[in-house]
């Protein structure tokens, strides 16, 4: 074991900064609006990165890695991801998946499950559009998740996609937006103790019935 793991594992840093009263939003949506405008308004790193996790249908074995929440309409969050990707090919079979977002500063994680479907087409050319022209070039040059040969490869592949492209670069089909409609919803506040807070909200018949469960 390392010197860090060592001093990280006897180390145990209380939580203190606030709890969840019993005014707490009875509207999870709502709550989860003001909690990531408190996470901006914080100063906290990239407040809209979150860790998304796709399961894999033949083998069970479920996948995670950051993306980022850039949207939020009709009561689902979007992201935007290549569809031939590792996770774009395991929501194709499965779109059941969980975000977790995670604000260390305040102490704070939302859980959030679902369901994932691809947003349209037109959403997507929209957001495609508003990127800096390098990630757009970035997004047709990467054969996400597929095995590389050597970072001269994929340099060789922007060179190319840049003379490909002197003006407008159009949104790859293979490119584009999903959106979770989320059916469970956890607001995790840390405590003193590890007494942390712990709200859920899970929909019922398109009703979100909220009760806390055990830190």
């Amino acid at each position: 074991m390392s010197d860090h793991i060592q001093r990280l594992k006897n180390e145990h840093k209380d939580f203190n900064v606030s709890d969840i009263d019993s005014s707490f939003e009875s509207d999870p949506i709502k709550a989860f609006q003001q909690w990531f405008n408190d996470a901006c308004n914080s100063n906290e790193d990239e407040p809209n990165a979150l860790c998304l996790s796709t399961v894999d249908v033949l083998t069970h074995q479920p996948s995670s890695r950051i993306v980022y929440l850039k949207d939020l309409r009709n009561n689902e969050l979007v992201f935007y991801t290549n569809y031939s990707s590792k996770k774009g090919l395991e929501i194709e079979k499965n779109g059941n998946a969980s975000m977790l977002f995670f604000w260390p500063g305040l102490q704070r994680q939302i859980r959030i499950q679902g369901i994932l479907n691809k947003i349209s087409s037109k959403e997507s050319d929209t957001y495609f559009s508003s990127r800096p022209r390098s990630s757009q070039i970035g997004a047709w040059a990467s054969k996400q998740s597929d095995r590389l040969e050597s970072k001269e490869e994929l340099e060789i592949r922007v060179k190319d996609l840049e003379k490909r492209f002197p003006g407008v670069v159009p949104r790859p089909d293979f490119w584009g937006g999903y959106a979770l409609d989320p059916h469970f919803i956890e607001f995790w506040q840390g405590r003193p103790s590890r007494l942390h807070d712990r709200i859920c909200f899970e929909k019922e018949n398109d009703e979100w019935v909220s009760y806390r469960i055990n830190p």
